[in-house]
């Protein structure tokens, strides 16, 4: 008010961005580099490293920091299992049994000898046979067809119709998506190295092997160093074997893969020894191996979550959902923010017929900050199962507004769902033809389709949505119930009576499948 043009005294400990500036350009390039690594701005650090390599191109803590930048900028932790694709799947000789016994294989994870198998029936099944997790991770998403024509048919993803072609294509990509930011070629040459003398170096030979590894995807240097480096070590260094087995393993090479993370976990015992040899086991499709090995490392290492966390998803694969949320349960001892254990939680809560338990679990999420379509749509269906309308509303709106490509569907189809539940069939026939429209391989949203005009007297487009439900997805037992049922109607017991063993190859235990079996071999007896 008197007219001095006062200034706000800037906060002890803060300066202005002029300062920092002038701060930077007096610092040595090497620190200043260093610092950028260690603060994670890899950008700046490769461009004040270029820098300085185009003033002396011999400068070993430059071309170290480089390296160690530009592998962090694509680094991918190779502890999570891959999604199989068609090559792997269907021209996998690694296998141990065709025909498995219970409870011993992932290929029939319904077939658990525990006794605690979830039934179709209360908690659906994905195309490859195991039950829906609360958490999608790598792996959930991806089946074992036992055939060429099966393996085509399964989708990629909820949207599209494409299947996984080759595991092995997302590294290929991801090498050369990274060799795009050099404008004047790879960083390194991998051809011009002489790999027997970065070996002998312990200071550069495990950079240039993650450059090798991460950044160019480039698995047979990769692998003549590490086991040039695992002799120059005289085979003491168990980080070297690790690598050895990393290098396998992406080759295909399991057996050989196993024999080295074997070798590196008795040299030393780490948790990534652990996963990664269970990562093995599982792509081997042997997961009481992997669950014992689990045993074995939380006994090493007791608390360790990410072992907990692979014993739970191991048996959650094998349809032994008790022992599976018991381990989850397990997690909250050590880690009660674990975003999985409580998703996998709250859907097992859910699908036990508790909403109003699971809800907790889901508003847990919500607390921590979760925000997606995915956890409002479970919010819904667990407030309209709870009998709490008008929140199951707000939060189908709140999903929709949040929704995506590959996940709007699924949306529609639960607001469909609701809808029947209320009595609305007109707006559940809209919300079913709005999950078509946003992903027209929608299996579900064909049955419930297919009833609906079943209801309305509309046989043949009935027959329609039903025989487009099969199509997609050979595993839906309710299409080929409902179809069977609607053949029996018409008076076409012959269909009729193939649909219904579909049905009852896909689910065994269900209830009026068996009974109209019966009724139709009642029907065959009296002809």
């Amino acid at each position: 008010s008197s007219g001095i043009n006062a200034e706000w005294p800037l906060r002890p400990g803060y300066f202005e961005v002029t300062e920092i500036m002038s701060i930077e350009r007096q610092m040595d390039p090497l620190f200043l580099a260093r610092s950028y690594l260690r603060r994670r701005k890899f950008e700046l650090c490769v461009e004040i490293c270029t820098k300085m390599l185009e003033k002396n191109p011999y400068d070993q803590c430059a071309w170290f920091m480089k390296a160690k930048a530009l592998t962090e900028q694509v680094y991918i932790d190779e502890v999570e299992a891959d999604d199989d694709g068609i090559a792997e799947m269907l021209m996998d000789d690694n296998s141990i049994a065709q025909v498995a016994r219970p409870g011993t294989s992932f290929k029939k994870p319904g077939t658990s000898s525990q006794g605690s198998s979830t039934s179709q029936g209360i908690r659906p099944m994905s195309q490859s046979g195991r039950p829906v997790s609360g958490f999608v991770r790598p792996g959930t998403q991806s089946s074992r067809p036992g055939t060429m024509e099966q393996a085509i048919k399964t989708p990629r993803t909820a949207h599209t119709a494409r299947p996984v072609t080759s595991a092995s294509g997302r590294y290929v990509r991801l090498g050369t998506a990274s060799m795009l930011s050099e404008p004047d070629g790879p960083f390194i040459n991998p051809a011009q190295l002489n790999l027997t003398n970065y070996a002998a170096r312990p200071g550069l030979n495990k950079v240039l092997f993650d450059y090798l590894f991460y950044h160019e995807n480039d698995i047979r240097n990769s692998l003549e160093l590490a086991a040039l480096a695992t002799q120059a070590s005289k085979y003491e260094d168990w980080w070297w074997k690790q690598q050895l087995g990393k290098c396998y393993y992406r080759l295909g090479l399991y057996r050989d893969s196993e024999k080295q993370f074997q070798s590196a976990l008795k040299q030393q015992a780490t948790v990534d020894n652990y996963l990664y040899l269970a990562k093995v086991y599982i792509k081997l499709d042997q997961p009481l191996a992997a669950l014992d090995l689990f045993e074995k490392g939380m006994e090493v290492f007791p608390g360790e979550v990410s072992l907990i966390v692979g014993s739970a998803r191991v048996h959650e694969g094998l349809s032994d959902m008790d022992t599976s949320v018991k381990f989850y349960k397990k997690v909250f001892q050590y880690d009660a923010s674990c975003v999985e254990a409580i998703a996998c939680i709250g859907t097992h809560n859910f699908y036990s017929d508790m909403p109003e338990i699971a809800l907790r679990s889901f508003r847990r999420l919500l607390q921590m900050g979760v925000n997606n379509t995915e956890l409002y749509n479970n919010i819904g269906l667990c407030c309209f199962y709870a009998q709490q309308y008008d929140m199951s509303l707000t939060c189908f709106e709140r999903a929709i507004n949040l929704g995506m490509k590959d996940n709007i569907a699924d949306v529609w189809y639960n607001v469909g769902h609701v809808a029947v539940g209320i009595g609305d069939s007109n707006l559940a026939y809209q919300a079913f033809q709005l999950a078509l429209i946003s992903d027209n391989n929608h299996a579900e949203a064909y049955t419930n389709l297919a009833v609906l005009e079943m209801r309305r007297g509309k046989v043949e487009q009935s027959r329609a949505y039903f025989l487009s439900a099969i199509s997609i997805n050979p595993e839906l037992y309710e299409a080929h119930y409902n179809l069977s049922l609607l053949s029996e109607g018409q008076g076409d017991l012959n269909t009729s009576f193939k649909e219904v063993r579909k049905s009852l190859e896909a689910f065994p235990e269900h209830v009026d499948s068996k009974n109209l079996l019966a009724q139709l071999r009642q029907y065959f007896t009296l002809l």
